[in-house]
């Protein structure tokens, strides 16, 4: 069995989703409209809050940051994954490997931590309404967003620093279509159990804690709600209902893939798909359709082209 340390591994061969070449081009373009879609949904909820000044409170710039994340996140492995499926064997390099570890659990718990900081925006608008803005001023939302990025990069980092080291027997195999902690541990030439558990207990940390933080957060708001005006319960539960869908969508496949593992390979790169690519189609979907605000900006828009049209 051929041994490497991190300065002598050429490249990883990525075994994909399938083996049928039939499928692969099924796949390929069937996630290629998905990718395209993600991105469209995404960047046209990042320009309705950024044109219209309705849009322009602490909710929407943060749903706005959280689509420029989930661009990133469906950018970390899907385009190597969908030009894989068109290629034959599916190679990627150790720097691109290490690339993807970097990337996908740093915008990964960015998105996580990103969800609790809106669900923090709406306890504050709900339970605390004379106070939102003053407590939820411009200072305090940038902060936010900017302590999430630098809570995830020492995330990341913690995760790559663990693994580029790591002394690897081959064959330099990864069964999935992207490269993931968990499967390149499985390459070590030495024991990973402690690896394995420090992996776990590091992701925990962060899907628990968030996790945690948001199940406290919409209870509060639950039960503040109850006791509201039938109007302003009925607006608040709309609102949260997509909150808790999102959250629900990103964070079940992350934990059963990081925090719990339950190591079936076919069920892990279908939750890896999920959340990398699905979870980041769906959330300008599930925010667009349940907002009233942003239904009107998308008829504005959709107007403003017509009229354009028109005219021209």
């Amino acid at each position: 069995m051929d041994r490497w340390n991190q300065s002598m591994v050429p490249e990883f061969v990525l075994l994909g989703l399938s083996h049928s070449h039939n499928l692969q081009l099924l796949l390929f373009v069937m996630f290629l409209i998905i990718y395209v879609l993600a991105l469209s949904g995404n960047s046209t909820v990042m320009f309705l809050i950024v044109t219209d000044r309705n849009l322009h409170s602490p909710m929407y710039f943060f749903l706005a940051n959280l689509s420029f994340v989930d661009m990133w996140l469906s950018s970390a492995t899907t385009p190597k994954m969908i030009a894989d499926f068109l290629s034959e064997p599916k190679i990627i390099s150790f720097a691109g490997c290490m690339s993807q570890v970097f990337f996908d659990h740093c915008v990964g718990a960015v998105e996580m931590m990103l969800l609790v900081v809106m669900a923090y925006d709406r306890y504050v608008a709900i339970c605390k309404p004379l106070h939102y803005f003053t407590i939820m001023n411009l200072k305090r939302c940038t902060g936010l967003v900017v302590t999430s990025w630098a809570i995830a990069f020492v995330h990341a980092m913690s995760q790559l620093l663990a693994v580029v080291q790591l002394p690897l027997c081959g064959p330099l195999e990864i069964d999935s279509f992207f490269c993931d902690i968990p499967l390149i541990i499985k390459l070590s030439c030495t024991d990973s159990h402690d690896l394995d558990i420090y992996m776990n207990a590091d992701c925990g940390v962060v899907v628990v804690t968030c996790f945690i933080l948001l199940l406290i957060s919409y209870t509060y708001i639950l039960i503040t709600v109850r006791q509201s005006s039938k109007a302003g319960a009925s607006k608040a539960l709309s609102t949260c209902t997509a909150h808790i869908t999102v959250v629900m969508i990103f964070f079940v496949p992350c934990i059963f893939i990081y925090v719990w593992p339950l190591n079936i390979t076919w069920l892990d790169k279908f939750l890896a798909v999920f959340y990398t690519l699905i979870a980041p189609l769906l959330n300008p979907a599930i925010y667009t359709l349940r907002n009233k605000e942003m239904k009107n900006a998308m008829k504005k828009l959709k107007s403003h082209f017509t009229n354009h049209k028109g005219n021209t």
